[in-house]
């Protein structure tokens, strides 16, 4: 079921990502499509969720007001998609597929120049540039991707400051990936944070609700899609594969 609400106080695309992710957080909501302008939040429900919870909700995140909408409207405004409005551009797989593409060419750059091709040496880093390319990003935007993170990992859900802090554990572990320090300890902690984050990934697809991915931040537009979780679950089992490198001593 569907239903459309009216808003009052937002003022920029950080407030859409507020109310988007705190309506996406109330048990039942399956989606939640934000607008700026005209401000207005249409929620697409799996049961019925009463006004006031829902305004509730909205408080919570800000001084924001949420009530009943004066003409009902039960498809979204054309060209919108979820937490944005007509003026944001429309979500697309193909930057990240793009800068996926252009690490891995560097990381092969790299072994030709040196001639090491070792699966240690490309698994390294290729982690590295991962991590360093995917912090950066993030940090762009710091709250933003906060917000927007902690509308489907489980440990941001509970404990809001990991939202803050994981785009510096990304920017450590890529630092620690490129000069090669502490591997174990730094294998351990990447498998450990992938599969972590992979959970609410796959719970989100599960429920089939209708996100934004925060892998690259909030400056690009990206689907939460069964790519999300193929990156996630890539990455720990790299992670994995160099642990198992290092205790055979194949590295």
């Amino acid at each position: 079921m569907n239903h459309t609400y009216d808003l009052s106080g937002m003022h920029c695309q950080s407030c859409v990502k507020k109310i988007t992710a705190a309506l996406q957080q109330v048990p039942g909501v399956r989606s939640a499509i934000v607008t700026l302008s005209p401000q207005q939040a249409r929620v697409e429900m799996t049961e019925h969720i009463s006004t006031d919870r829902l305004s509730e909700a909205v408080k919570v995140a800000g001084d924001y007001t949420l009530r009943d909408s004066v003409s009902h409207v039960s498809t979204p405004p054309p060209g919108t998609v979820s937490g944005v409005d007509e003026s944001t551009p429309p979500e697309s797989l193909y930057p990240l597929f793009l800068i996926v593409g252009y690490i891995l060419g560097v990381v092969l750059i790299v072994a030709f120049a040196t001639h090491v091709w070792s699966a240690h040496s490309l698994m390294n880093h290729f982690m590295a540039g991962f991590f360093l390319v995917f912090s950066f990003f993030k940090l762009l935007d710091l709250r933003g991707f906060a917000d927007a993170y902690r509308s489907y990992d489980v440990v941001a859900r509970k404990l809001p400051a990991w939202g803050v802090a994981y785009p510096f554990v990304e920017l450590g572990l890529g630092v620690l990936y490129l000069v090669n320090l502490a591997p174990w300890t730094t294998n351990i902690i990447t498998l450990v944070v992938m599969l972590v984050s992979s959970i609410g990934v796959l719970k989100t697809l599960i429920d089939k609700r209708s996100i934004r991915c925060a892998c690259l931040g909030t400056v690009l537009k990206l689907p939460m899609t069964k790519v999300t979780l193929v990156e996630d679950l890539g990455m720990a089992a790299m992670a994995a594969a160099m642990l198992v490198l290092l205790a055979t001593g194949l590295h």
